[in-house]
């Protein structure tokens, strides 16, 4: 197993946002929302909690960054899809019937793992925590540290819990983790295409406009050392908090970034690399935890972007935006949906 799980944001905004001041602390937690109102699932669908995503033709890819290159006509068949992440409340349901152990709930095997000290072959996560001050530039170490002991169940260490945060998005989830969930539900994760065409919501031309969502849990501010927290979170939000789009879809964009089904290839490069005047800068691998572990297996395309996607950093707040993901690594800020395909339409 090579990458470990990521717990979200340290213990002031629902132990996912650490603070510099115990003043702002206080008020993110007096202030956090613990479930947003759904729309009533329509009893009479043959798939409750999903929606009917239309086959369509679109634009897939974008132009930001390198890896989203180059854009391409595809055309996707029509799926049921989840209308929101896949929430803790959700998660603990299929653990309970199946029993399933989790990635990051697993010890390594210190014979296959013998160049790591004996902390990092214990079962555990890296924790976000928002450094006081930023002493080795765009190292993203600073941020980033393994917390033994962190999971799915307590996301930024053994002290904390997931108790009464059921309606959160489940976090500390790998590929594996995901596609077994989805197997229980007699569903399946997402293709890349798939997941974007559902995210733009029936345009298919690539947006013009690759400003910040205002609509969307997403960094305000300068990452990683300020949150304004303008768009009602410091962190992790509960699922539906913000507008659904066009096919009824809550949180496509922003929150938690979501795993798909394809194996990542980046083979959308174009010769040209430059960056735009209003690309973020985004250092290598800056929003991504450093390489803890040796990973083992390969890399799969995740989607949307999270509520750490800033403008200075990963500027993926976008349908178009794509990013690798190790297979074992399950990431605090990354979360997934599942779809229903009918086998005639396969």
């Amino acid at each position: 197993m090579g990458g470990f799980l990521t717990a979200l944001l340290g213990l002031c905004a629902w132990f996912f946002v650490s603070s510099n001041s115990s003043k702002q602390a206080s008020a993110n937690s007096a202030s956090l929302k613990l479930t947003c109102e759904l729309p009533s699932a329509n009893a009479a669908s043959p798939r409750p909690g999903m929606v009917w995503i239309p086959e369509g033709k679109f634009d897939m890819g974008d132009t930001v960054y390198a890896e989203e290159k180059t854009v391409r006509n595809i055309k996707v068949k029509g799926f049921w899809m989840d209308r929101t992440e896949v929430t803790n409340d959700e998660f603990a349901s299929f653990v309970k019937a199946t029993g399933y152990v989790t990635i990051a709930e697993r010890n390594l095997d210190p014979l296959k793992h013998a160049q790591l000290p004996a902390d990092m072959l214990k079962a555990g996560a890296v924790v976000f925590s928002m450094p006081a001050a930023l002493k080795s530039g765009d190292d993203p170490s600073q941020w980033w540290k393994y917390v033994v002991g962190a999971n799915w169940r307590h996301p930024a260490g053994p002290n904390t819990s997931i108790e009464k945060y059921g309606s959160f998005p489940v976090v500390h989830i790998t590929y594996e983790d995901a596609k077994a969930y989805a197997q229980w539900k007699g569903h399946q994760l997402p293709t890349e295409a798939q997941w974007e065409w559902a995210a733009r919501a029936g345009a298919k031309e690539m947006p013009s406009q690759h400003d910040q969502p205002a609509g969307a849990n997403t960094w305000q501010g300068i990452f990683p050392m300020a949150n304004s927290s303008e768009d009602g979170f410091a962190g992790l939000a509960p699922v539906g908090c913000y507008a659904p789009n066009a096919y009824g879809l809550f949180d496509m964009i922003g929150n938690v970034w979501e795993l798909t089904a394809d194996v990542f290839v980046a083979d959308r490069v174009e010769n040209s690399q430059l960056r735009t005047k209003d690309q973020g800068l985004d250092p290598d691998d800056a929003q991504r935890p450093p390489a803890f572990k040796q990973a083992t297996g390969g890399a799969r395309v995740i989607k949307g972007g999270s509520f750490l996607c800033a403008p200075n950093y990963c500027m993926r707040y976008r349908a178009g935006s794509r990013q690798p993901q190790e297979e074992d690594l399950a990431v605090s800020h990354l979360g997934f949906r599942t779809i229903y395909q009918p086998a005639s339409i396969n």
